[in-house]
């Protein structure tokens, strides 16, 4: 009786009408069977992170016994005997690591694929997973290998640097590879030429493999380098030609967004949103009962309580750390910046931190001894929009000055702002008084926490973004936090640096 229904909604339903069968994009992609170059090469990406990720997590296991073995001998040692270990114990580890590593999505796309942060919180579930079957095995209580505990933790810090790198050279490798024969995920974004512009220029400068193609928006849009691909309304009419549709208007109406969204999932098309700040915000919502109306309350997002001192601890050690190790090269550069013009070689920047309460931020000294004296002559010169003053070819920075800034190393003094407690590592970066002043009211959310050397601005763009959007990445910091997210925009500065990009 079905296909009877069937074959007479055919008849009576023209061709040009036909509605096109519903295939949700969140639904099962078809598997080896269908589109078998595609299908290959998901495999074979998953079959090569599988692999990476256990002769990572065996060479951890391996390193960390060898090392134990080398600085505590305890007899002849070979390392054949470190290889045995790890054949030994690697299996379990290796096991668990790949199955909370697939419950993660480690596994997924390219585009939807966790990245370092979520590395590392995998690891560290393996090593509380491994402790805790050792403890409780029978076998394992009171065993020699075990007394110290240190091939747990030595085995995180040897897996963090084997499997993180190894999954940094794939997606480097991987995305040369992609971009050298063309495949990249084609993107119509959707939203007001402001909004659109900022979200194609933050995709051209990542390595996520998405290129926007056009957009589409409500109103008629002036130019914002993309093509238009008309209204709306007419959306349908382009999804052949496209992978997925990116919502970029924070302001689009929810009715709208709504439908679109379903006339997306119907053709199999996904959907993405870039978060606008309320959506940031609601991450820290908290219920408050009420006898008429239900409230949510937006928490403030402070560091208190063991988060201030997991992150203060983490502070201390890195820097002081880096201090030790930097110590030749601050000498150096302070060298330079004495001998190459007049000036202390220290700048203290005086600036709004926690609470707006001003503080002495330490900078190696970039600009000639009148710079500040000249700042209002070269206000109509100012190259960012909103509160933040920048020009990149600055007449007041001195030749080594420019060398300093173009590799951020004007900064490294900071590092003392982080041992005396003005700083931390990450987060915020504290603004002179000049853009403080110039702050919207809705802006001042970031200094509720220290600020910090580096953060989500550093390793997205820098200087090459809307100040709105930077604040808004200061807002995702400050709602997502965990010192796994510090250590991975730690990482990620040291590529952006190099890569000097947004950097005057």
């Amino acid at each position: 009786m079905a296909d009877g229904l069937v074959e007479k909604l055919r008849e009576i339903t023209p061709p040009e009408t036909a509605v096109p069968p519903a295939r949700d994009v969140r639904a099962r992609r078809p598997g080896l069977l269908h589109g078998s170059a595609e299908a290959a090469r998901q495999l074979a990406r998953v079959v090569v992170l599988l692999v990476l990720d256990a002769v990572g997590v065996f060479l951890a296991i391996f390193t960390a016994h060898a090392l134990k073995e080398a600085i505590l001998p305890a007899g002849d040692f070979t390392l054949m005997e470190s290889v045995a270990y790890a054949r030994d114990f690697s299996p379990l580890a290796i096991l668990v690591t790949l199955l909370l590593f697939a419950r993660s999505r480690l596994y997924g796309g390219r585009a939807v694929r966790p990245g370092f942060s979520r590395v590392v919180a995998g690891l560290f579930q393996v090593t509380l997973i491994s402790l805790v079957y050792t403890l409780v095995e029978d076998a394992g209580i009171g065993n020699e290998d075990f007394r110290t505990y240190y091939i747990f933790w030595g085995t995180l810090f040897f897996a963090i640097f084997y499997v993180g790198g190894f999954r940094w050279v794939f997606e480097r490798l991987s995305g040369i590879l992609l971009r050298a024969v063309g495949i990249r995920r084609r993107a119509m974004l959707v939203g007001t030429s402001a909004q659109v512009q900022a979200v194609a220029h933050a995709l051209g400068d990542s390595d996520v493999g998405i290129d926007p193609v056009g957009f589409v928006s409500l109103t008629p849009q002036p130019d914002n380098g993309l093509p238009s691909f008309g209204s709306v309304d007419g959306l349908e009419r382009h999804f052949g030609s496209i992978d997925e549709v990116l919502l970029a208007d924070p302001e689009f109406p929810q009715a709208q967004a709504v439908d679109l969204v379903e006339r997306c999932h119907a053709h199999g098309v996904r959907v993405r949103v870039a978060p606008s700040t309320m959506e940031i915000l609601m991450d820290r919502v908290e219920f408050v009962p009420g006898q008429t109306l239900p409230l949510f309350e937006l928490k403030p997002p402070v560091f208190e309580g063991v988060d201030f001192i997991v992150k203060r601890t983490f502070d201390l050690a890195v820097a002081a750390g880096l201090v030790l190790v930097l110590s030749p090269l601050l000498a150096g550069i302070a060298l330079a910046v004495r001998l190459t013009s007049r000036g202390p070689v220290i700048y203290r920047s005086v600036r709004p931190g926690i609470g707006g309460r001003p503080f002495a931020c330490l900078k190696f000294r970039t600009m000639l001894q009148d710079a500040e004296r000249r700042q209002a002559e070269l206000e109509a010169l100012n190259e960012q929009q909103g509160a933040i003053f920048k020009i990149r070819q600055d007449p007041r920075v001195t030749r080594v000055g420019r060398f300093l800034r173009r590799w951020s190393l004007d900064e490294l003094p900071q590092l003392f702002n982080v041992l005396r407690g003005d700083m931390s590592l990450i987060g915020p970066r504290p603004l002179p008084q000049r853009d403080y002043d110039r702050l919207e009211e809705w802006h001042r959310k970031r200094y509720l926490v220290l600020p910090g050397i580096t953060g989500l601005w550093q390793v997205s763009g820098r200087s090459e973004l809307d100040f709105d959007e930077l604040v808004r990445l200061d807002f995702l910091y400050l709602e997502r936090w965990s010192v796994f997210l510090d250590m991975s925009i730690l990482l990620k500065t040291v590529p952006a640096i190099l890569r000097s990009r947004g950097a005057w």
